[in-house]
């Protein structure tokens, strides 16, 4: 390391947030542009190299966090470049969208604020860009075979591109009229601009990958006919199947899923559409769920403009600080967090009744209520103990002309066909089943990501990614020179 009293001399400092009330007025992303790199060398010279480095088991890719963290200390952009595109793809999504499970293996977490590892890797991605060290990387020959991914989210362009540098012919098959899956219409373009995957992408038709937007394969290509055309195919389609709320109500029109809610108001940023047909401009809103997708539902209200956003999360609030006994390090821990749609709903006071920015901790909705004309007006909750149960005398109504379901999502849709077509075997939880090599029942068909390993991160769809690249690859040469960082029955550090 740089400076072995690094971690004694620094301390952690984080990329700064522009102010709320600029922010909440654009859909430019969160963060002081500049604000980074003056100290990002110093935040790298915090980093310990430890003899064992817990954050290489903490991420999925196994990146080399030590040693891009050092040569970013020394000022050397293009080593740390090398070094962190050896295990990662795209590291300018994760640098963005990654809750960071590294920083919670950081050693120095036990007890310090860990390594700003995740700003590291967006300044080292930032930089590659800038200064040409990420040129395309076309495959020296082809290999004569072909291969088909259907879906462009994490998981599918990984192994696309792996696949592209490994010599074969690799065509990515997209349902919706643009790449990136859920990073294109379900992320906000605050979160990340959408400009990043398309500079990646256009990388990627440079190398030799091709795409094949607005084609659902089942319904608009039978997925029969697709697997006789190519040597092989990987099912990269994600868990797109949201999970319901069956209580009394539910009906009412004003009560959406958020992925209905999300896509259009990322087509109004494209400049596919003037206005959101959901828009909460001007509406009292609620999020039904207390993860990111909500916390995305609920920047995105703010900025259109609600009279009111409050968010249920059925879990109660959390601490501050690690719970050493319940959730020991190096464990991802639940904790408190402030995600920047969280601090924008405090500072603006969007939830007047809500316990802390605009979350209402442990509570569970009851029932809708509607008007006259059929339309959600209130919504009623409870509160609920450690056991999810109803606390008695504890009801509570909300306004609602709104109401978005971020409740997460159970595994691939059938809708389009793809699954019953193939005849693919599903696991009881409803994902994709597979063998250790992620295969599935059918000869040369593969599946990995969240279509597999259910909902999760985008560290691990892209780990995904490049695993069942690996896998392809020696199905289809014999043996593979391609990197497979996970198995698919890995699951991440947990109690």
């Amino acid at each position: 390391m740089a400076d072995p009293k690094g971690f004694m001399s620094t301390p952690r400092q984080e990329w700064p947030r522009r102010p709320v009330v600029e922010r909440v007025r654009d859909w430019d992303e969160v963060y002081v542009p500049g604000a980074l790199l003056p100290i990002v060398s110093a935040q790298a010279n915090r980093c310990m190299d430890c003899g064992v480095p817990f954050c290489h088991d903490a991420c999925p890719l196994g990146n080399l966090i030590p040693e891009w963290n050092d040569l970013v200390a020394r000022s050397d952009w293009r080593a740390a470049s090398e070094r962190l595109h050896a295990t990662n793809n795209f590291p300018e999504f994760t640098g963005r969208l990654c809750p960071a499970p590294c920083e919670a293996g950081c050693v120095l977490a036990i007890n310090q604020p860990a390594v700003t590892i995740k700003n590291v890797e967006w300044a080292i991605a930032e930089r590659a860009w800038e200064e040409g060290f990420v040129p395309p990387r076309p495959p020296d020959r082809l290999s004569g075979k072909t291969v088909a991914v259907i879906g462009s989210g994490p998981t599918g362009l990984a192994a696309a591109q792996q696949l592209t540098r490994a010599g074969h012919t690799v065509a990515v098959y997209e349902k919706d009229d643009r790449i990136g899956g859920l990073m294109r219409y379900g992320i906000p373009e605050f979160k990340m601009e959408k400009r990043f995957l398309d500079r990646r992408l256009e990388q990627m038709r440079a190398e030799g990958t091709r795409f094949r937007t607005s084609t659902a394969v089942g319904r608009d290509v039978p997925a029969p006919e697709l697997r006789s055309r190519y040597d092989a195919v990987v099912i990269a389609t994600g868990a797109t199947a949201w999970r319901e709320l069956a209580v009394p109500g539910r009906e009412l029109a004003g009560v959406h899923q958020a992925m209905e809610y999300l896509p259009p108001a990322n087509r109004v940023c494209a400049g596919d559409l003037e206005a959101n047909p959901l828009s909460a401009a001007g509406r009292h809103v609620v999020i039904v769920g207390g993860g990111d997708t909500g916390a995305d539902c609920l920047g995105t209200a703010v900025r259109e403009g609600a009279a009111s956003v409050t968010q249920l999360d059925i879990y109660a609030r959390p601490g501050g600080e690690r719970d050493a006994e319940a959730e020991p390090w190096p464990t991802y821990p639940k904790l408190y967090r402030l995600s920047g749609a969280h601090e924008e709903a405090g500072e603006l006071r969007t939830a007047p009744a809500a316990d802390a920015d605009a979350r209402l901790f442990a509570a569970s909705t009851l029932r809708f209520t509607g008007d006259d004309r059929g339309r959600v007006k209130e919504l009623h909750l409870v509160e609920v103990d450690e056991r999810r149960q109803p606390v008695a005398g504890t009801e509570r109504v909300l306004p609602a002309d709104l109401v978005l379901l971020a409740l997460g999502f159970s595994g691939p849709d059938r809708a389009d066909g793809l699954i019953d077509q193939l005849g693919l075997e599903t696991e009881p939880r409803g994902t994709l089943a597979r063998d250790g090599e992620f295969a599935t029942n059918v000869p040369g068909v593969f599946a990995a990501g969240d279509a597999a390993r259910g909902q999760s991160l985008i560290v691990w769809a892209i780990a995904e990614g490049r695993a069942v690249a690996a896998a392809v690859d020696r199905y289809l040469m014999g043996e593979s020179w391609l990197e497979a960082p996970i198995s698919p029955h890995d699951r991440p550090m947990a109690v």
